[in-house]
């Protein structure tokens, strides 16, 4: 079997409990460690770390980052997770839970830039990194022994040093065969963690798991298996692939090979972009639609400067709603060809939005653009008044240099409502 030291990255003995060469309790061990090369890296709870970096003050306190009491948790550091504070939470339920906790807005700008060097120290160890997220993603290190002299499973400790030393943040790493196990394994030693899932011990660490735990698998698909007498995974283990094509289809397959911990996936480098979108909590509910409107056309600037930074265009506007008493509402608009024209999107954003007010009252409201292509794919119609394409261009350029408030355009004006 295997082991080295985290901390050194000097060999140990396997039944060694710490490092001879350091003294480090942090060995890691495993029978296929020199083996695996597909990895999962994930920052530990990214936004809050950051802040504590950046506030010494805050580092043994409970820090919540996300909106305000009427917004949700986007972050919750380790310390506000044993109040059982989670990401995607009401505010008002997180400080329920952890009243003393310090709430902290996001700072997107600070936290992309940061997502952005960690993900430059992951294009040094290999060009296969599969971006997730901000704060996630997939690298596969095969072949690349000879390059950095070391397994990858030695290559990647390294580079949670460095992360730590360099950033003064911490990552964990799930190690693994495939893309499907490295994701889980990365979950099982946060936070600072390095935990490994071989191909050979998948099956039985998979099999007493509820089948929701495989991705895809939401509230309705378990029901239905469930119905079907599938609970465990161990229950999905006993019936053949052939079987299970037989009675989902694609589906089927793909769950009969993931409850074996096989997957084909590779990591792609060119990982597409499936949405532009952009969401907003507000502090108080609102239910006019002069006030919804100014909101819905800030968030159409904002997707279609990002549509165009992209060089995208998207056919179809999804306009997304919550109400007061947290249901949700989506609503969708298909143009016969792609855009990226804020203009064209908000006419279509605005007719949804308008047949859904009359007195609801609403605490979110969001905008995304789906089925992307190229930018060189759109609508020829956009360009045919060049003038205004230019002038979204040149918004666009000129926000880019001087910050978002350098140009104010349309609903941020008053108007005649015209309803």
């Amino acid at each position: 079997m295997s082991a080295f030291c985290r901390d050194c990255l000097a060999d140990a003995a396997a039944p060694a409990v710490r490092c001879a060469a350091c003294g480090s309790p942090r060995l890691l061990r495993h029978g296929e460690l020199a083996e695996l090369s597909i990895a999962h890296v994930d920052c530990d709870a990214f936004y809050a770390a950051i802040e504590k970096r950046d506030d010494p003050s805050l580092a043994a306190e409970p820090v919540i980052v996300g909106g305000g009491r009427r917004g949700v948790v986007a972050t919750a550091c380790y310390v506000a997770r044993t109040f059982e504070v989670r990401s995607a939470m009401p505010m008002f339920e997180a400080l329920r839970l952890c009243p003393h906790a310090r709430v902290i807005q996001p700072n997107m700008e600070k936290y992309a830039r940061v997502g952005r060097e960690v993900r430059s120290m992951m294009l040094a160890l290999t060009p296969l990194v599969e971006p997730l997220s901000i704060d996630e993603a997939f690298l596969d290190l095969s072949g690349t022994e000879r390059l950095h002299g070391h397994s990858p499973a030695k290559v990647l400790a390294r580079f949670a040093i460095e992360v730590e030393h360099k950033l003064s943040i911490t990552v964990s790493i799930g190690l693994s065969c495939n893309k499907f196990l490295a994701k889980i394994a990365s979950d099982l030693d946060k936070p600072r963690g390095f935990a490994v899932l071989g191909a050979a011990e998948a099956p039985q660490f998979l099999a007493p798991k509820p089948v929701s735990f495989i991705f895809g698998v939401g509230k309705v698909g378990a029901a239905r298996l469930a119905r079907d007498g599938f609970h465990r995974i161990a229950d999905l283990q006993k019936v053949s692939e052939v079987e299970m094509m037989r009675r989902y289809g694609e589906e089927g397959r793909r769950l009969a090979r993931l409850a074996r911990g096989i997957d084909a996936r590779l990591v792609s480098a060119d990982r597409e972009t499936k949405s532009v979108s952009s969401e907003t909590t507000f502090d108080r509910d609102i239910a006019d639609f002069r006030a919804l409107e100014r909101i819905l056309w800030a968030q159409t600037e904002e997707v279609s400067a990002r549509l165009k930074e992209k060089a995208l265009a998207g056919a179809t506007v999804t306009l997304k709603l919550k109400t007061a008493d947290f249901k949700i509402r989506t609503r969708a608009h298909s143009f016969g060809a792609p855009t990226q024209l804020a203009g064209k999107i908000f006419t279509a954003a605005r007719a949804l939005l308008e047949r859904e007010t009359g007195g609801t009252k609403f605490r979110l409201l969001g905008l995304g653009l789906s089925a992307l292509t190229t930018a060189d794919q759109a609508d020829p119609a956009d360009f045919v008044d060049g003038r205004a394409v230019e002038a979204e261009h040149a918004v666009d350029r000129v926000r880019a240099r001087f910050g978002e408030d350098a140009v104010v355009r349309g609903l941020a004006f008053e108007r005649p409502e015209k309803r």
